[in-house]
């Protein structure tokens, strides 16, 4: 069995790649080769062809470039501009005012996406010059839309639910059916924080610039239909059981692209741009999973995962201390690594404690969400962070700051989790 010592040795050798600028993927598969070649007698290159060819081609997999695509075509049209014309007559009268558009703007894009990174770059391409404009304070516009990016995680669709569904041989449908109600819960925290916010700083929100009649709201509202719209086509087909998550992806492509042309916004060179950059971002992902399904296989066969559960057994630690430890480690990871690397490369040693410990599978994958979600707003490698410092030209120290209240909300969020499971276990019992 291989000791924890080498184990760390391993671990460190994988972080100076790492930090090297190696590509994720190559560094994975670096580390599993020198665990195999070092600490097994097994063949090193029947393995990794095996394991990689596995790993690509998993019919579960096909769902995860189709929400990339729908995500990348919505970009590229003007459904973001829609979203703030169809919300800001509502948004007037709440304390606050127009910062609610960043909240549910980002809910309900995240509910067509499923990647954080393009929910933030969408609705904040929409926000930051209006509520600019309008003078409402650059600390909450930056803040809000940081925190409020990261439910593109949370809310169904959800890249990282897909991955970790693969990784767990989870079922994925009620993986996105568990993140509706915490995801909703966690947007109307970032509400009530909004609000409290600025109940208490009431001379820093503009006076309230459009009134509108309840039937003028209602006209407005149109502009939210094909957001909507996609919703319903893409959640309603899975939960309603007419359509696989990936036959939801396909019929959420086929949305995105009717949406792009009805609005005039589809031309060959949006076509190409979305499709290369679906491509792109696909093809990274799956060479990361490639990586780690080595890795995993490599580190089963040097006893790591066995070693290392059996280690944090012998600490005796309580349910709840563990869901602690994991929270701060996983909190820890996300200031190095994105959010899929963190799961593919933590699965294969975490599980086998967890299933110890008696956590039911689904409920544990949103919590894994969540945690990387908080990963996505701490610095140096928060991608909201990345995100947002291109758009707004704030330090990635700054915009990591004005987020700390959502980060805090979101631990919150962790704690209710764990003394209430139903909030994530209540609607795939009843509907699934």
């Amino acid at each position: 069995m291989l000791s924890l010592e080498i184990a760390g040795l391993l671990i460190i050798f994988m972080f100076v790649v790492l930090g090297s600028g190696v590509w994720i993927g190559l560094a994975l598969l670096g580390t599993g080769w020198m665990a195999m070649e070092l600490f097994t007698s097994r063949p090193v290159g029947p393995a990794m062809v095996t394991t990689i060819w596995g790993a690509s081609s998993s019919w579960t997999l096909t769902a995860l470039p189709m929400f990339i695509w729908m995500g990348e075509i919505l970009f590229r049209t003007r459904l973001s501009q829609d979203l703030f014309r169809g919300l800001a007559p509502w948004m007037q009268s709440l304390p606050g005012r127009l910062l609610h558009t960043n909240v549910i703007g980002c809910t309900i894009f995240a509910a067509i996406s499923g990647s954080s990174a393009a929910t933030c770059a969408t609705i904040g391409k929409m926000s930051i010059p209006e509520l600019r404009k309008r003078g409402y304070p650059e600390s909450m516009i930056v803040g809000s839309l940081a925190g409020s990016g990261t439910l593109g995680l949370l809310i169904p669709p959800s890249l990282i639910m897909i991955v970790y569904g693969v990784q767990t041989n989870t079922s994925i449908a009620q993986l996105f059916i568990a993140g509706v109600i915490p995801g909703l819960a966690l947007a109307g925290m970032f509400m009530a924080w909004v609000i409290g916010w600025s109940l208490f700083n009431a001379d820093k929100i503009p006076p309230a610039d459009m009134k509108m009649t309840f039937f003028e709201k209602i006209y407005a509202a149109r502009f939210l239909l094909p957001s909507v719209g996609l919703i319903v086509i893409v959640l309603g087909s899975i939960y309603a059981g007419f359509a696989t998550a990936t036959e939801a992806a396909a019929v959420g492509v086929a949305g995105a692209l009717l949406v792009a042309t009805l609005q005039g916004d589809m031309n060959l060179k949006v076509f190409k741009e979305s499709l290369m950059g679906a491509t792109r971002l696909s093809c990274m992902i799956a060479f990361i999973l490639a990586g780690a399904s080595f890795l995993t296989l490599a580190m089963g066969f040097t006893g790591l995962p066995r070693a290392l559960a059996e280690w944090i057994d012998a600490l005796d630690l309580g349910p709840g201390m563990l869901i602690l430890m994991l929270t701060i480690f996983y909190s820890v990871l996300g200031c190095f690594l994105d959010g899929i690397s963190m799961v593919v490369l933590t699965m294969a040693v975490v599980m086998p404690t967890i299933e110890r410990a008696g956590f039911d599978l689904v409920w544990f994958g949103i919590f894994i969400v969540i945690v990387v979600e908080m990963a996505q707003i701490t610095p140096p490698v928060g991608f909201n962070l990345f995100v947002l410092q291109g758009m707004t030209g704030h330090q990635i120290t700054y915009i990591g700051w004005v987020a700390f209240p959502f980060f805090l909300l979101m631990c919150l969020m962790v704690t209710m989790l764990f003394f209430v499971p139903d909030i994530a276990l209540w609607l795939p019992r009843n509907m699934m």
